[in-house]
C-alpha cells in the first residue's frame, strides 16, 4: 500500500497512483485498479458495474462523466463494454441485452449515435449537442463493434453496423484524433484483418500528414489542436496505440513511440494521478475522469513492459 512507511514524493509510480486512487476514486475505479494491478477478482469489478446498469439494457448514472443524468446513453455503455472486456467478461447475457439495447438506439443506418435524444433535460458537455434526429457517428460506433468482435460476439446488430463502419473508415479524409482512435479500434478487432490493415496503413499516412500525433514531446506546439479541443488537447502515439498488438502501432518509430511513453510516464501528477486533457466544463469532470485516465496510463504503460511497479 502506498501510504504504508513511504511518503507519496518517494514512493513508485503504481503506488502513487494507488493512493491517488484511494482517495478520489468511485467504487468501479478501486477495484478496476484493484483487478489490474492488486489481483483484484473480476466479480467485484462486475458488482461494481451493476448500478450504472438501466432496464433497458443500456447503462447510464453518469457513468460516462461528460453526460449526467439517469438515462441510458450509448457513451455509457459503450464504456461499460470497455470494463467488461478489460476484466475477460465481454459475453453472455448482459452484453446479449447491450447488442438489444444498440439495436433500440441505433439510426436508420444502424450505426450508434454520440448522444441520444433522451439525454435532454439532463445535464451535458457543451460539445456534444443534443438533437433529435442524431446522425450516427464512428466515434461511438467504431470501438463498440470492433470490441464485439474481437470477442467473437455475434448479434443481428453487427451487420449493419460493422457496414457503417467500414464505409465511415475508408472514406475518412480530414479528420480529428478521437475519430481517428475510433476507427483504429475498429480495426483491431474486425474479422477481416488483410482490409483492416490497408485500411490502417492509410489512416497512419492521414495522420502523419495532417499532424494529428504529437511525434515529439518537447515541441508541441508544432502540432495543431483540433478545432474544439481543449487548449493544450494533443494526441501521442499511445493515445492511437494503447498496446504495441494495435495496428496503429505501425505508424511510429521505435523511437516515436519510446518518447512517446516517456512523456505518458513524466505526466504523473504530484497526487499520483494523471490529468485530464479534454474541457473540463463541471467540476465532478476532473474528480470522476482523473482516476479513469490514471489507471489506463498505467495500463498503457504497462502494456509497453514500462516498469510502473
Amino acid at each position: 500500500m502506498a501510504g504504508s512507511g513511504t511518503s507519496p514524493s518517494s514512493a513508485s509510480p503504481l503506488a502513487r497512483a494507488e493512493r491517488f486512487i484511494w482517495l478520489t476514486a468511485r467504487v468501479l475505479e478501486q477495484r478496476r485498479f484493484a483487478f489490474h494491478f492488486l489481483g483484484g477478482a473480476p466479480e467485484a469489478v462486475e458488482a461494481a458495474l451493476s448500478p450504472y446498469l438501466n432496464e433497458d439494457g443500456g447503462y447510464g448514472h453518469a457513468l460516462e462523466p461528460d453526460l449526467r443524468g439517469p438515462v441510458s446513453q450509448p457513451l455509457h455503455t459503450a464504456h461499460a463494454l470497455r470494463v467488461l472486456d478489460s476484466i475477460g467478461r465481454c459475453g453472455g447475457l448482459r452484453v446479449e441485452r447491450m447488442c438489444r439495447y444498440f439495436t433500440d438506439v441505433s439510426t436508420s443506418d444502424g450505426a450508434l449515435p454520440a448522444i441520444h435524444p433522451s439525454q435532454r433535460g439532463y445535464p451535458a458537455a457543451p460539445f456534444i449537442p443534443v438533437v433529435d434526429n442524431p446522425p450516427g457517428e464512428l466515434l461511438t460506433t467504431g470501438p463498440v463493434v470492433g470490441l464485439l468482435h474481437r470477442n467473437e460476439v455475434w448479434h443481428a446488430w453487427l451487420f449493419r453496423a460493422t457496414d457503417f463502419c467500414w464505409a465511415a473508415v475508408e472514406s475518412l479524409e480530414k479528420s480529428h484524433p478521437y475519430e481517428i482512435e475510433a476507427a483504429v479500434a475498429f480495426l483491431d478487432g474486425v474479422p477481416d484483418r488483410a482490409r483492416a490493415e490497408a485500411a490502417a496503413d492509410r489512416l497512419g499516412r492521414l495522420v502523419r500528414e495532417q499532424r494529428l500525433a504529437v511525434l515529439d514531446p518537447a515541441r508541441p506546439g508544432d502540432y495543431p489542436v483540433a478545432d474544439g479541443y481543449a487548449p493544450g488537447e494533443h494526441h501521442h502515439p499511445y493515445d492511437y496505440a494503447p498496446t504495441p498488438r494495435s495496428l496503429a502501432r505501425r505508424w511510429f518509430t521505435d523511437r516515436e513511440m519510446e518518447r512517446s511513453l516517456e512523456h505518458l510516464a513524466g505526466e504523473q501528477r504530484e497526487d499520483g494521478g494523471w490529468p485530464v486533457t479534454w474541457r473540463q466544463w463541471a467540476p465532478t469532470i476532473a474528480l470522476e475522469a482523473r482516476p479513469m485516465v490514471t489507471i489506463e496510463a498505467l495500463r498503457t504503460l504497462g502494456a509497453y513492459g514500462r516498469v510502473i511497479g
